[in-house]
């Protein structure tokens, strides 16, 4: 409480300060916060959204573009056409283009980046994805031919993804930290804990159109100091920025506030491996515990959508499934007592830096309280999280968590055996392999909504909500998203008014 009352007293402070003339001397440059400083730069090898947020579509390219409002547009193919079964997608490729090393970028280089990206010890947070890939064949320069073992209509999206950023042969082991790409803009410095300096790539094929001469990225995780820093005028522009200051930036003629949509999923994740965790009235009454709108309003102000399952409205075939585990912490009582649970039941709640996470966190651990479930916080930094709780070959060392999951289509997920859950339900995973069997749009609407009632009858995860992303810019700045259907910042389409 205390935490809360002084980020209120400071933004409070900063608002009754004299207004500032905000940062913008060169109208070639800018600034812009992030909450986490990505843990490297390929995003071919890694999980981190933030790896995205910094390099889609500015160091690295793809296939295909992901627009504002979820359609795909050519990028680094010109077209594309797919047979009707939908597992052969033939990918022209743009001609001319090269990386920042000077290599030229064609067909070799897309089927090497696949190719890599599924192999067994790939670490591409989609590797499932590209291991669904029968074939990638290059017949020449400028073609790319996919063959997949089951149809996908979502394939161009899904190559428009960072995880399918296209990468240079011979940069590729030293991309974490030297990344060479295709996109506008190379790296400059990185102080890290603290900025990370995008330069404008002067022999970019379109450089003409880049506006924005320089991009510098700072990292801000407390919500007081990303609110200090907009006042400031230290930063120009802040996508997802805290939920916290949102009603003062509305009311300052100085900013643009952005409210925008996503396909996350704000979860709290249950570790099923362990027990007494894999008995589904144990992860029944968990979530029986918890009050999906008083974590709504506590943890994101107000700024969600509750869900009941792994998937979000808006998307084909979606059901509310929120009445299949609804909030009765009498019920959760009586469904640990038929489990034969002695409580109070200790149970790990590992928590990565959003505040989301660690502020949910609380109301999540005086929610089980009630019900006799003592939740034992640990925060934990994000490369802690990624390695000991998320990364596929394990210690998955926890037993609760809370994340969202911010890329769209991702129910595969749920069907890999080393998935950070341990579901691992053959019913499920037949029921999949049913649904991307299955072209017909209606057909598969009707079995993508039999596999959200599975997992929420099966309470896969404690399903919370889908977050709305605020976004806090300077009014000047154009081209800046509102709405997020990935992570991304395209600064090739930002600019001064």
């Amino acid at each position: 409480m205390l935490k809360k009352l002084t980020i209120v007293a400071f933004a409070a402070a900063l608002a009754a300060a004299p207004l500032p003339v905000l940062a913008q001397s060169k109208k070639d440059s800018v600034v812009m916060g992030m909450t986490l400083e990505p843990p490297g730069l390929d995003p071919t090898n890694a999980a981190a959204a933030a790896i995205a947020e910094v390099t889609l579509y500015n160091i690295y390219e793809t296939l295909t573009k992901i627009n504002e409002d979820g359609t795909t547009s050519p990028l680094l193919a010109e077209s594309w056409t797919a047979s009707p079964d939908l597992k052969t997608y033939t990918f022209k490729l743009r001609k001319g283009v090269k990386f920042q090393n000077g290599e030229a970028f064609d067909s070799a280089a897309v089927k090497f980046s696949f190719e890599r990206n599924a192999v067994p010890t790939s670490t591409n947070k989609d590797k499932s994805l590209f291991q669904s890939f029968e074939s990638v064949a290059a017949p020449d320069a400028d073609t790319v031919v996919i063959t997949l073992k089951n149809s996908e209509p979502n394939l161009p999206f899904l190559v428009g993804q960072a995880s399918a950023s296209i990468v240079e042969p011979k940069s590729a082991a030293t991309n974490v930290t030297q990344p060479v790409g295709t996109g506008p803009y190379q790296l400059g410095a990185w102080v890290k804990g603290s900025s990370l300096t995008l330069n404008k790539w002067a022999d970019y094929r379109n450089a003409a159109a880049i506006k924005l001469s320089k991009v510098t990225i700072r990292f801000i995780g407390e919500p007081a100091a990303q609110i200090a820093a907009l006042l400031s005028g230290d930063v120009d522009a802040f996508p997802r920025v805290t939920t916290r200051g949102v009603a003062q930036f509305r009311s300052d003629p100085r900013f643009t506030v952005l409210i925008g949509g996503s396909k996350a999923k704000t979860i709290v994740a249950i570790n099923e491996r362990k027990k007494p965790l894999d008995d589904v009235r144990v992860r029944r009454a968990i979530l029986a515990a918890i009050d999906r709108k008083a974590m709504i309003d506590g943890a994101v102000e107000g700024f969600g959508t509750p869900i009941g399952s792994f998937y979000t409205p808006g998307s084909l075939g979606y059901v509310d499934t929120t009445g299949i585990n609804p909030y009765d912490p009498e019920k959760a009582k009586k469904l640990l007592a038929e489990a034969g649970i002695t409580t109070p039941l200790e149970l790990s709640l590992k928590l990565p830096p959003p505040p989301y996470a660690r502020q949910g966190g609380e109301i999540l651990a005086a929610q089980l309280a009630k019900v006799g479930i003592i939740a034992k916080i640990e925060n934990v930094e994000w490369a802690q999280w990624l390695s000991q709780v998320f990364a596929g070959n394990g210690p998955h060392n926890f037993d609760l968590t809370i994340v969202s999951h911010v890329e769209p289509f991702d129910l595969v997920k749920i069907t890999e055996p080393d998935y950070y859950l341990g579901y691992n339900n053959d019913a499920f995973n037949a029921l999949y392999k049913q649904i991307v069997a299955t072209p017909d749009e209606a057909a598969r609407a009707k079995l993508l909504g039999d596999a959200q009632r599975m997992l929420a009858t099966d309470a896969v995860s404690g399903y919370m909500f889908q977050p709305q992303w605020p976004t806090v810019a300077n009014k000047k700045l154009k081209g800046v998203w509102k709405e997020v259907p990935q992570f991304e910042n395209d600064f090739s389409a930002w600019s001064w008014e």
